[in-house]
């Protein structure tokens, strides 16, 4: 049985600044994610590092910093059974030349420095950066009533 789970989710710098906050967010709703958690915010560079700290020390590490800082973030947290997997399926493939038709990456990006969204790769990851991004009473826990609708 499906285990319900959260999942932290970035409109990073690029779809926030070409207009695509709305589409990012119809799609995980259309699938069934539950928004629980949700806000517009300028990432600190502590708050990068801190995301971003499994890279530290890689060639590309300074570039993503500095690239997530440059303009608003919009933080997600999503709600569903297995979220995070669900909202990766939703996103695509890292690389947008790789990615399925149908995907967020796949039919609004064209590359991997300006992939549009980022998504928890595990519940722990999930956790991890929900954390960074958002207090607990940030978070609403709430009951959709079509949720019978949506899963078993």
């Amino acid at each position: 049985m499906a285990e319900l789970q959260r999942t932290f989710i970035a409109v990073k710098p690029d779809g926030v600044q070409r207009g695509l906050i709305g589409e990012v967010i119809s799609r995980f709703e259309r699938r069934g994610l539950k928004l629980v958690g949700m806000k517009l915010l300028q990432v600190t560079k502590e708050m990068a590092q801190t995301h971003y700290g499994e890279h530290k020390g890689k060639p590309f590490y300074e570039g993503l910093v500095s690239y997530i800082t440059s303009a608003p973030v919009l933080a997600i947290v999503l709600e569903g059974k297995d979220a995070v997997s669900l909202a990766r399926q939703v996103i695509g493939a890292t690389n947008p030349a790789s990615a399925a038709p149908g995907t967020i990456r796949g039919d609004l990006a064209i590359e991997i420095g300006r992939n549009i969204v980022h998504g928890s790769d595990s519940p722990e990851s999930a956790k991890r950066e929900i954390a960074i991004f958002f207090q607990d009473s940030e978070i609403i826990s709430w009951n959709r009533t079509a949720e019978s609708w949506i899963a078993e």
